[in-house]
């Protein structure tokens, strides 16, 4: 079970600092752990006029394992899935729409890194 809180807390710590970077980069954060019938996805923002659906992915220190390949096709289709849910219950249709990938890495020393991918799918 510790372990399992401690991952919340890296998955949490990783969701916070991606949402600062969007804010930094002006962003509008229009939701956080987004959760609907069909399930949950990290961030919603505006950038722009374009709705962001990012997904984050953290990691602690250093490690061989890349973060953006673990938003693999099966992830995407569920990003893509809460991405329509959310488009139709807010009547989004007119906005175009994107999805991004931030991978937070939180070495044991020295500042986090955050990679941010673009329509990364």
């Amino acid at each position: 079970m510790r372990h399992a809180d401690s991952s919340k807390s890296l998955g949490r710590r990783g969701e916070e600092l991606a949402r600062a970077h969007l804010k930094k980069l002006g962003y509008k954060i229009l939701a956080r752990n987004y959760t609907c019938p069909v399930g949950e996805l990290d961030l919603i923002a505006l950038d722009g006029r374009t709705l962001v659906f990012a997904e984050v992915k953290t990691l602690r220190g250093q490690s061989d394992i890349d973060p953006v390949e673990q938003v693999h096709a099966g992830k995407q289709a569920h990003v893509r899935r809460v991405a329509r849910f959310y488009i139709s219950a807010k009547q989004a249709h007119d906005l175009p729409a994107r999805f991004d990938v931030l991978a937070v890495t939180i070495p044991d020393t020295g500042p986090p890194h955050i990679e941010h991918l673009q329509d990364a799918f």
